[in-house]
């Protein structure tokens, strides 16, 4: 080609960007770690709608609960004392767990309003009042555990900080291989569980007398008292069922992660109020839909940004919705009922 002959342009890339590249192969990974991690946030955020459509209450105290509920699974396995455990048995100890960490985390819940929030509550003290004892409360059973529960029931100081079982008591394999799409047994039984649970409190809020005294309660507590609803009962009930959700998310938690640890309620605690607002607080098909929604957007983000940009992904999200739609997702349907 000649001196003067001009230059040929490079034709424009087809290739699509490295980061979406990453993200269309991890793609479908991602999409079953979001929805294993969005089923243990929408049980956990079950806790926080429940007290806040009765209470109009933040119980913040409720990733206590959930920490908690981490420590009564780990206690469960250590009891049992199984290790590389799969198939149906692994079913089985899950179904201990979850019913252990469920009865500890609800009584702990019970509890936490006898002792926090009722006192207040009789004597007509503000929410900031109740919000302030919340905050109490949380750190109180953080430090409680770490200094003396767990170095007296495990053995473990403070400085110890998280608590993983000795061996893998999970024998993870694929029980689903299509492709792309591989789900673990630990997945599955996550996935599957947190949905029976979810159904469960469903028709338990919609189909039994209790129920319906929640229901009454959340929508007009004083037109509830005229109707002969005990207040305080409803409330224990709250607290109770709001807990054993917990519980069996600890369970989950546990049986995903293996670890325990005095402070793991913190940061979950915080997405689980995310997804809580971001499905519609007070509105307990909002958390569900919330919570599988947020744990998606944290894969994904995971994806495009890298796993150090998760958590600002999902706190992300979080100023979105309230910028945008501060009823959240569901969050106008309760509007309605209370209108």
């Amino acid at each position: 080609m000649g001196a003067g002959a001009p230059r040929a342009l490079p034709l424009p890339s087809t290739k699509a960007p490295k980061v979406f590249e990453d993200f269309i192969s991890q793609f479908w990974p991602s999409t079953v770690d979001g929805l294993a991690l969005g089923a243990i946030y929408a049980l956990v955020a079950l806790g926080y709608t429940m007290v806040y459509g009765v209470l109009r209450l933040i119980n913040f105290a409720h990733a206590e609960i959930f920490m908690v509920g981490t420590f009564a699974a780990l206690g469960t396995v250590q009891v049992l004392g199984v290790s590389d455990v799969g198939g149906v048995a692994l079913i089985g100890v899950v179904a201990v767990m979850a019913v252990v960490a469920a009865v500890i985390s609800g009584g702990g819940a019970m509890l936490l309003e006898l002792v926090a929030y009722r006192p207040l509550r009789k004597k007509g003290a503000s929410r900031l009042a109740a919000l302030i004892s919340a905050i109490g409360a949380s750190i109180f059973l953080q430090q409680l555990f770490a200094t003396l529960l767990v170095p007296a029931l495990f053995g473990t100081s403070k400085e110890g900080g998280r608590l993983p079982v000795d061996e893998h008591f999970v024998a993870r394999s694929n029980v689903i291989d299509l492709g792309p799409i591989q789900v673990s047994n630990d997945k599955l039984i996550i996935f599957v569980g947190a949905i029976l649970m979810m159904v469960a409190l469903d028709q338990f809020v919609n189909r039994t007398r209790l129920g319906r005294g929640i229901r009454s309660t959340a929508q007009d507590p004083e037109t509830a008292v005229l109707m002969g609803v005990n207040i305080d009962r409803v409330v224990s009930v709250t607290f109770a069922v709001g807990g054993a959700m917990a519980g069996v998310a600890a369970a989950l938690y546990f049986l995903r992660f293996e670890q325990a640890w005095y402070f793991t309620g913190f940061l979950l605690g915080i997405k689980a109020f995310t997804a809580a607002v971001l499905g519609g607080i007070g509105n307990i098909r909002g958390a569900l839909v919330g919570g599988f929604a947020l744990g998606l957007f944290e894969m994904y983000g995971s994806s495009l940004f890298g796993s150090e940009w998760r958590d600002v992904v999902a706190f992300s999200v979080l100023i979105l919705v309230l910028m945008f739609r501060p009823t959240g997702i569901l969050g106008e349907s309760l509007q309605q009922a209370r209108a």
